[in-house]
């Protein structure tokens, strides 16, 4: 090159850097910094520290943090001028494995008074729920709260301190469709007013005959509305205008006759009314102990605990339902599945808990959660929690942790069966407490059909096929028509009892291999293929459900026509919820009960409890 050449090249470099290189239109890339190649060496010189870590310059990083001073990882010239991070992904900002989403700037960026508040929203956003900004409601397990914009952040924000709990949120269409798109009522649903109703106890408050006559609140009725309830069932007469006077109350009614909802709508409506109340100090004061960035202590203002899983989830997704448009997160946790996922969800807020109860002590001894506040305590399934060796872990979590005692705290029990062994033992968890017995103590529902069949050993699985060929369409015959392949699963669903898990495994596969849609759901499966069990149960695509005692407390499956007992259980409580999962709030139901050389002597208990 000749020298006039050179003497041009450097004449261009010096016009260059008299030029504004911060500029957007440098180079046609916005926000980037533009710098000639032979001048990047003395550019990066100027940025370098003179050595050491004591030459009064920060290296960016304290205690293993990055501390948001060094310009070269927080988007600034360094690294051959690259801009800030992820600039070009929205502007989301920060690392999003260190819990970062934040659309409005800044992750490592952010002003240090204004960073994100350990896995909960960031205090300058100024909104009620963190994921509000997005215009709807989250759809993942952990963002999935049926309220208001449908997943609070901290319970405790700044931003709704002082907001009254009992005023509605803004509505969501999506999460409403989500939530209120299945609602079910039977044909039969008005005959629950003849059934006899017994209530035993001190000032037992009067039953009402419609929602309106006790003030449950605006958000309540609401949701009431949204769910299509137009009266309350027997159960619900009785049960809600006893929790709301703030009584203890043990509860007896059929299977499917609305116990869920019984407790959970005046429960919430207390809460709704009463707003967290000293939880929300506690919670504040925890977030202080464990400094700025530390995993706050959840302190639940209500807990109810369920035997299963299966069971803790329906009842989680009910109190979605009833928290709708609430200030109230419902939070949900369980065996099986990953722990640290459940806790990452109690660190975005709760309120109200349902729980297994080994999961909870669990949760409590790691102290992700406090019950020092939890003035609500509801034992659904109330006689098979307090036996079947659950009573340990009950009383660990009642009597010996920071609980408030019976008489502080309101207690309530439910269940289809109470044996009185057990009513005795729910005394000691109770306080001057009202008995309800809806219709006959440990019996089945009028709407249920029960047929008893003798049939051989040799034989059951031939019955069984005859059974099934009655309600049920096999897969080779359904895919031969090649019209409306699923509906007549959707219409009608089959759940068959076993009594091992062995012999669900060995009936599922017999009826595969027979051409059936089936699956099957039993202690030994994980809990992610028991909730795909139940999944495909319920939509219909395998209408043959398989199955032992886990499936037979609470569930609450639309269209459930026929439950087959092919195996007798032992006792006359388990037979009662089993067949109790048809025939549910006014639909009918049939119950086929296969009777052999082997259960004989089982059916014959059950036949003088006279179920």
């Amino acid at each position: 090159m000749s020298h006039v050449a050179v003497e041009n090249v450097h004449g261009l470099d010096q016009q260059l850097a008299a030029l504004d290189l911060n500029s957007a239109d440098v180079q046609g890339v916005p926000g980037r910094r533009y710098i000639p190649p032979h001048l990047r060496n003395k550019e990066a010189s100027k940025s370098d520290s003179p050595g050491g870590w004591d030459n009064g310059r920060s290296n960016g990083f304290v205690n293993g943090c990055h501390d948001g001073r060094d310009n070269r990882v927080n988007g600034g010239n360094g690294f051959g001028g690259r801009g800030s991070m992820r600039n070009d992904r929205g502007g989301r900002g920060g690392f999003r494995g260190f819990g970062y989403d934040n659309k409005d700037a800044g992750g490592w960026n952010a002003p240090k008074d204004t960073a994100y508040n350990s896995f909960g929203g960031r205090s300058d956003r100024g909104k009620s729920s963190f994921f509000s900004d997005r215009g709807s409601s989250s759809r993942g397990r952990y963002e999935r709260g049926g309220f208001g914009g449908g997943g609070n952040s901290r319970w405790a924000e700044d931003s709704k301190n002082d907001e009254d709990w009992s005023k509605p949120l803004p509505p969501n269409e999506r999460v409403e469709h989500e939530l209120f798109s299945g609602s079910n009522t039977g044909i039969n649903f008005e005959k629950y007013d003849d059934i006899p109703v017994e209530a035993t106890g001190q000032n037992c408050p009067p039953h009402i005959e419609s929602f309106h006559d006790v003030d449950m609140g605006e958000i309540i009725m609401g949701n009431i509305s949204l769910s299509r309830y137009t009266r309350p069932t027997p159960v619900q007469k009785y049960a809600i205008p006893i929790i709301k006077t703030k009584r203890d109350l043990m509860a007896c009614a059929q299977t499917g006759s609305g116990k869920t909802a019984a407790f959970l709508l005046p429960v919430l409506s207390q809460i709704y009314t009463e707003g967290p109340g000293e939880a929300l100090q506690a919670m504040k004061n925890s977030a202080q102990e464990n400094g700025k960035y530390g995993r706050r202590k959840q302190y639940p203002i209500s807990l109810v605990l369920a035997p299963t899983r299966e069971l803790a989830l329906q009842i989680y997704e009910e109190a979605r339902k009833v928290a709708y448009r609430s200030h109230v997160r419902p939070c949900v946790v369980y065996g099986g599945a990953d722990i640290g996922q459940q806790i990452r969800d109690l660190e975005r807020g709760c309120h109200l808990l349902v729980a297994t109860p080994g999961r909870l002590v669990d949760m409590m001894e790691r102290g992700k959660i406090g019950l020092d506040y939890c003035n609500y305590l509801v034992l659904d399934e109330a006689d098979r929690m307090l036996d079947m060796g659950f009573e340990p872990q009950i009383r660990r979590i009642v009597e010996q942790d920071t609980m408030p005692p019976k008489g502080l705290r309101q207690t309530m029990m439910f269940s289809a069966t109470f044996p009185k062994e057990i009513q005795i033992l729910a005394r000691d968890f109770l306080e001057e407490y009202i008995f309800l017995a809806v219709g006959r103590v440990g019996s089945t529902s009028e709407n249920i059909t029960q047929k008893v069949v003798w049939v051989e050993e040799n034989d059951k699985r031939s019955f069984l096929l005859d059974l099934l060929n009655a309600t049920v369409i096999p897969n080779e015959v359904q895919d031969s028509t090649g019209e409306n392949v699923e509906k007549p699963g959707k219409e009608s669903l089959t759940l068959v009892f076993v009594e091992t898990k062995k012999g669900a495994d060995s009936l599922e596969d017999f009826l595969y291999h027979e051409g059936y849609s089936c699956t099957s759901i039993h202690g030994d499966r994980s809990q992610r293929d028991r909730e795909e069990a139940l999944h495909q149960f319920r939509s219909g695509r395998c209408p043959i459900l398989v199955a032992t005692a886990v499936a037979a407390r609470g569930l609450d499956i639309s269209n459930v026509k026929h439950v087959i007992n092919f195996d007798l259980p032992s006792d006359i409580e388990e037979y009662v919820h089993r067949i109790g999962r048809t025939g549910r709030v006014g639909n009918l139901g049939n119950c086929s009960d296969c009777v052999d050389d082997c259960s004989d002597r089982s059916y014959a208990k059950i036949s003088a409890n006279g179920a």
